[in-house]
């Protein structure tokens, strides 16, 4: 008798489990689109932030290469296309990821 209340339970809680199982898996693609529609949102604020960093390194590259200028470096022009080529590459991907992707 104990065996086979056992045995009942075990296939009771067997199917409520396969039930349970079914029920999460059911959508995935809804899930999928969710997720990339979040990205898509993000992907914005990311762009900004980048262009928000270059406009900061570009000060602060200014500032030093004034700096330099001043005190009569010979290398001043290295600095000034190494910290304008930075800003330019940073602007640069932004957009070129931007437009790759379609965002």
């Amino acid at each position: 008798m104990k065996r086979r209340t056992n045995r009942i339970i075990a296939l009771a809680v067997t199917q409520m489990m396969s039930i349970a199982a079914m029920a999460q898996g059911a959508d995935g693609n809804a899930g999928i689109n969710e997720a990339t529609n979040k990205v898509k949102s993000y992907f914005d604020t990311g762009t900004n932030l980048m262009y928000a960093i270059g406009a900061v390194v570009g000060l602060v590259g200014a500032v030093k290469v004034f700096q330099k200028w001043n005190s009569g470096d010979h290398d001043t022009g290295k600095v000034a296309a190494a910290w304008f080529g930075s800003c330019v590459f940073l602007v640069i991907v932004a957009t070129v990821l931007k437009s790759f992707f379609g965002i």
